[in-house]
This record gives structure tokens, sequence and C-alpha cells, in this order.
């Protein structure tokens, strides 16, 4: 059974309803990483509040609402985006099949927005339809999370299970930097 609920921002501060920060959990009851003692620390706010890396917000009802995983936020001039807000966006282009937002190296920022986009018609994959998708996106995003720039896939590789294997995309891009700090 899980405890009080809790929503954080990255100080640790309590947050108000419908904001989004870490969902932490506090209970008696606790738990480690096997084998990644910093990976359990950094899981605890205090000894007895705990997340397992899950984003949200709670409604005004006290509703719970999963927005992403912190693991996939990408930070961009210290500006924390969250690649679900992104993606849900382009799934609603009628052009896009499939898609997959995360960050790649940025020299200036430290990252930036990738969106890797599985067409309906792979015939239309082009810097056309990237320019379109980067529109769209702007059109109902806040300019900062809207994606720097577009690639193509005939297929999004997913697990069996169908989730998304994003760290197989993600690989290719940061081939050659030992760390995610550019």
């Amino acid at each position: 059974m899980f405890g009080e609920l809790h929503i954080l921002d990255d100080n640790g501060n309590e947050l108000p309803p419908d904001q989004i920060g870490t969902i932490y959990f506090a209970s008696p009851a606790r738990f480690e990483y096997h084998k990644a003692p910093e990976q359990t620390r950094a899981a605890f706010v205090r000894s007895d509040c705990s997340t397992v890396g899950d984003i949200g917000y709670v409604d005004d009802a006290g509703y719970l609402y999963l927005t992403d995983r912190k693991a996939h936020m990408i930070i961009s001039g210290g500006v924390n985006i969250y690649p679900r807000e992104i993606e849900d966006v382009l799934v609603g282009h009628p052009q896009v099949a499939d898609v997959a937002v995360f960050g790649v190296p940025n020299e200036d920022f430290g990252e930036e927005v990738k969106a890797v986009v599985q067409p309906v018609d792979m015939a239309l994959a082009g810097p056309a339809l990237a320019d379109e998708l980067m529109a769209f996106c702007r059109a109902r995003l806040a300019h900062m999370k809207c994606p720097r720039s577009v690639d193509f896939e005939a297929e999004l590789p997913r697990l069996p299970t169908g989730k998304l294997y994003k760290q197989l995309l993600r690989e290719g891009y940061w081939a050659g930097h030992k760390t995610r700090i550019v």
C-alpha cells in the first residue's frame, strides 16, 4: 500500500494542485535499488518519502495524473522539458503514425528537443513535412518545447509489449559523448 502522496518541485517544495512535479509517496516502507546506492539515495527526499521517477500533478479534486518519467526529461538551457507533452501534440498531426521525442546534444544548451517521426506515408518524409511538424508544434506549445529538428523512420522500434524503445533511438545521437552533459 502506498503512503501519503506529495508532488514536489526540484527543491523538494510541495506544489499546489495542477502544478507538474515529481511524484513522491511518504511511507515507513523503505526500498533499495539492487547494487545502486546512489540511485537509492536519489529516490528519497527524506527518510520516509520516495519516488520511482514519475512526473505528474494532482487536480483540485485530488486525482493524480501521470505526465512523464523523470528519466525522459530533457534539460535545455536549464529548462525542464517533458517529451510526453510534445509527443501528444505531434501524434495529433494527420501525417504522424508514431513519434518519439528525446534530448540530443546541443553545445549551447546541453540538450535540444529532437522528434523522430514515423509518418503515415514514408514517401512524404522530408524537409517540407519536418517544417510543417515544427510549425504545428509552435502553434500549440511554448517555443522552447518545440523540436529543433525532425527525423523520419519507416518504423519506430517497439518492445514485444508495445512499449517504445527510445533508448535505441537516442543512442545514435549520443554516440561519442561520454556524458549527457555537453
